[in-house]
């Protein structure tokens, strides 16, 4: 059984390189989840060809796993507000002169709180570097015991221009 330790060989790797794809928690689910998938996927292929070699298999799908799930995990913390936990993680490198103004808020409707431990997050305008999308209000977890506020996106007035802070945990 070579798989064994290619498999855990491209697990660890997509484990040890998932912080630097993103900080939130579906992107590093989804590398190491797409890694483990991917390997497994890969040694069973790599073993059945021609060559039977189940370990080299395993290394390609376990690294192609973990690229399209981390870029899978990625679009959803796009789009749901990638979790930052200080204002210094969520400082984007959007500066201008003038921050332009966003839309008026959307109407939005609070459902039910799904446990007593979420926080309502409101809907805000985000800007993507070039305009701003509506991202909807939602239930949301703090992403430790430890942070109870949500400050929503915002444009911070620094040095003679403004500097785009994403939403983030405090």
């Amino acid at each position: 059984m070579k798989a064994l330790p290619s498999y855990l060989t491209s697990l660890a790797l997509a484990g040890l390189l998932t912080g630097c794809v993103g900080t939130g928690p579906n992107t590093q689910q989804g590398a190491v989840g797409g890694a483990a998938l991917g390997a497994l996927a890969g040694a069973i292929i790599g073993n059945n060809s021609g060559g039977h070699n189940a370990a080299a298999g395993a290394l390609i799908g376990g690294a192609a796993g973990a690229i399209a799930g981390g870029t899978i995990g990625n679009s959803i913390d796009n789009e749901r507000g990638t979790l930052y936990t200080s204002e210094s993680q969520a400082t984007t490198t959007y500066t201008v002169a003038q921050p332009p103004a966003p839309p008026p808020p959307q109407p939005e409707v609070v459902v039910y709180q799904p446990g007593p431990e979420y926080v309502w997050v409101p809907g805000y305008w985000a800007f993507n570097g070039s305009a701003y999308i509506w991202i909807g209000g939602r239930w949301a977890r703090p992403p430790h015991h430890r942070y109870h506020a949500y400050y929503a996106p915002h444009w911070e007035h620094r040095g003679g221009s403004y500097v785009y802070i994403q939403g983030y945990w405090h």
